[in-house]
């Protein structure tokens, strides 16, 4: 089935169909809240909503390669993937389903489509990384993991609900590298911007993600706190711990995803909401 908003086209069973108007709404919220920050924020992306993880893994074989080389604590949480114009997601349904019972799983799981649309927003305004993939941008993927899916985790808010997981990595794998390495990225990353906004506010955020320092990884961390790189992981190691006992919306939470009062893009209104509780039509 197909169900379209002003800026998304969706993809996916009938029985997702309710669940993915929530989907699109949230996407729409989203899109127009980064449009305060970045210069590009695509539009005309295909939501492909996948009833099985099994068709997700099909469609993108490279996800389970980078689920299988991630940490453990952070496995589950790889939800969906992304290419040029598309996201591709497990649906509502499935990610309720894989989340754990600890606090915080199934919302940090929900975030999913947000988390992919938010590698394209990147992707759009950093032209060194993906998407699309090439020999190029995926070895940037690679070097800059920690940006790549740490600006994702914390631009979709999904950072403090990952916060029993970032417990249990630390509990269990020992001292995580600074800047985290790409088997922690992804746990990891968002808490090096939760940081960063904290002490300089979400626009040094998106400037940071929006270029890569041709000194390397480290330069830019130095360069986006203005100290050091030991100062900054000293206090980053503080942090997580503060983070994971406590989990305080960030300044860009309440600016941008779920502020309830987000209008979405005056030419589209919520008129598609109301015209999409028809029936979807069949492809």
């Amino acid at each position: 089935m197909e169900t379209n908003s002003p800026s998304f086209e969706a993809r996916h069973d009938a029985a997702d169909s309710e669940s993915v108007l929530a989907v699109l709404h949230r996407l729409e919220e989203f899109r127009t809240g980064l449009g305060r920050h970045f210069k590009e924020t695509p539009a005309g992306v295909a939501v492909v909503i996948h009833s099985s993880s099994a068709l997700l893994t099909i469609a993108h074989p490279w996800l389970e390669l980078a689920r299988l080389t991630a940490s453990p604590a952070s496995r589950r949480y790889f939800g969906g993937w992304f290419t040029k114009d598309e996201i591709h997601v497990l649906s509502p349904r499935l990610l309720e389903k894989r989340a754990s019972n600890v606090e915080g799983s199934m919302e940090a799981l929900q975030l999913s489509p947000l988390h992919e649309y938010s590698h394209l927003v990147i992707g759009a305004n950093n032209s060194k990384l993906p998407p699309p993939f090439n020999p190029k941008s995926f070895r940037n993927y690679l070097k800059w993991a920690w940006l790549c899916e740490g600006a994702a985790t914390w631009m979709s808010g999904q950072t403090r609900y990952l916060a029993p997981a970032i417990s249990t990595r630390l509990r269990e794998g020992g001292k995580p590298s600074f800047p985290p390495s790409p088997r922690d990225a992804m746990l990891l990353g968002g808490s090096v911007f939760d940081l960063l906004e904290k002490g300089s506010g979400p626009d040094a955020c998106v400037k940071m993600a929006s270029r890569l320092d041709p000194a390397g990884p480290e330069a830019a961390i130095e360069r986006a706190f203005a100290r050091s790189l030991g100062e900054v992981r000293r206090d980053w190691l503080s942090h997580l711990e503060e983070l994971t006992a406590t989990r305080s919306t960030t300044e860009l939470e309440r600016r941008l995803p779920l502020d309830a009062d987000t209008e979405l893009d005056p030419e589209g209104g919520d008129a598609w909401l109301e015209a999409a509780e028809t029936p979807p039509r069949p492809r």
